[in-house]
Parts: C-alpha cells; sequence; structure tokens
C-alpha cells in the first residue's frame, strides 16, 4: 500500500491517501479542511479517489468530507455509528474551535468491527477501537502491515478521553486487545504526529507499554 500524509486544519491532522500500487485507486482518510491541498496531491500522485473514510466524528478528522464527497462524487464511509452524535454536532464543534461553520452530515456507510473494504487489489480491514470515541474505527492493511489508528495511539502517548462519552479503561483495551495483537513490526499513522511501529509502543509507551506504572 503506497500512502500520503497530509496535515491539514491548525490542528496539523493527518488526513491520508491510501493508495492501491497497482490500480492507483485511493482512499481520502480523515479529511479534517483545506479540500483543495487534498486535490491537488490526488492529482500529483495520479491517484483515483474512491472513497473517504472517516475514523471518527471529530471536526477536525471530517471537516472536507462533505466538499470532497459532492466534487469527487465520492461515497462517506464510517465511522461506526457510536459517533453519530458527533456528525450531529458538527456546528457547535466548529463554533467552539473557531472553524469555518460546517453542517451535521450523515455517512453513506456505517461500520461493524470485522468489516472489509476493498481498494483496488488491496484489502482494508475495519477494527472497533472505542475510547477516545465510542465509534472510532482503526483502518488495517494486514499484508502491508500498515494500520491507519486516528486518535486511539500515538507515539509516546494515547489519545484523549476527556471529550463526551470518551472512556479511559475503553482506549487502554482497544489498544491491547485489537491494535497490539496485530503484531510488532506494524507501522502505524496516527491522527496527529509521526507514525510509529506497534511494538515499539506496546514496549515504551508510558500509558500503555510494558513498561508503564501501574
Amino acid at each position: 500500500m503506497q500512502f500520503e500524509i497530509i496535515p491539514v486544519t491548525p490542528f496539523e491532522q493527518n488526513c491520508t491517501l491510501l493508495i492501491c500500487p497497482t490500480t492507483q485507486d485511493a482512499a481520502i482518510v480523515d479529511p479534517g479542511g483545506e479540500p483543495e491541498r487534498i486535490r491537488a496531491a490526488l492529482n500529483r500522485l495520479s491517484a483515483k479517489p474512491r472513497m473517504i473514510l472517516l475514523t471518527h466524528g471529530h471536526l477536525d478528522h471530517v471537516g472536507a468530507a462533505p466538499e470532497l464527497a459532492a466534487q469527487l462524487e465520492l461515497p462517506i464511509i464510517g465511522p461506526h455509528r457510536d459517533d453519530a452524535f458527533w456528525l450531529d454536532a458538527l456546528p457547535q464543534q466548529a463554533q467552539m474551535f473557531g472553524f469555518p461553520p460546517q453542517t451535521a452530515f450523515r455517512p453513506d456507510q456505517w461500520l461493524e468491527q470485522g468489516a472489509q473494504l476493498q481498494l483496488g487489489e488491496r484489502r482494508l480491514e475495519v477494527l472497533h477501537c472505542p475510547g477516545h470515541t465510542p465509534g472510532h474505527l482503526v483502518f488495517v492493511d494486514r499484508d502491508a502491515g500498515l494500520a491507519q489508528v486516528g486518535d486511539v495511539l500515538f507515539r509516546g502517548a494515547i489519545g484523549r478521553t476527556d471529550f463526551p462519552r470518551g472512556n479511559h479503561a475503553q482506549l487502554l483495551r482497544s489498544i491491547q486487545e485489537r491494535l497490539f495483537p496485530l503484531g510488532d513490526e506494524v507501522r502505524f499513522i496516527p491522527g496527529h504526529g509521526p507514525m510509529g511501529r506497534l511494538g515499539e509502543e506496546r514496549r515504551t509507551n508510558p500509558f500503555v507499554g510494558e513498561g508503564r506504572v501501574r
């Protein structure tokens, strides 16, 4: 799987283009804003956008999804339906964080744990990883050893759980029971900041790693 990370919005959210190297079919993951930059990257890479994937319903991850869906005639897929309340609250989120006005929307398809998505000749597995939000998803290409983890896990950190319906214990279980079993060599793209490897976080992450203070 080829990929390109495009940090967008003042929150430097990692919008990611996942691209099948054989067909050039592309998924736009978490287009939080700056749709013109995302379209320019697609053109530069000669990628063929097929879908928009959302890990969760926070504004900095979904803000440009409706505009791109309309412009490029793409379906919006994900997150899990437990994040519907976040998508309904997009106008309030925009006002709270000083973003341009937003309109609530619903995706064309909700996703569940274990769903499979085909992107050209690549297959993405869907993991439901609640905790940061109740409907948070992770997208995994097992053959490529690559996971798009949104705001569940970061290098040396984990996602916040102080938002409505966040749950710290649930977040730790999601990481320990669904992410770490993917394997130590799996690379992950977080929602913000640099990429990492699951094995390094399993060993050293101060919040969920083996050496943490319990």
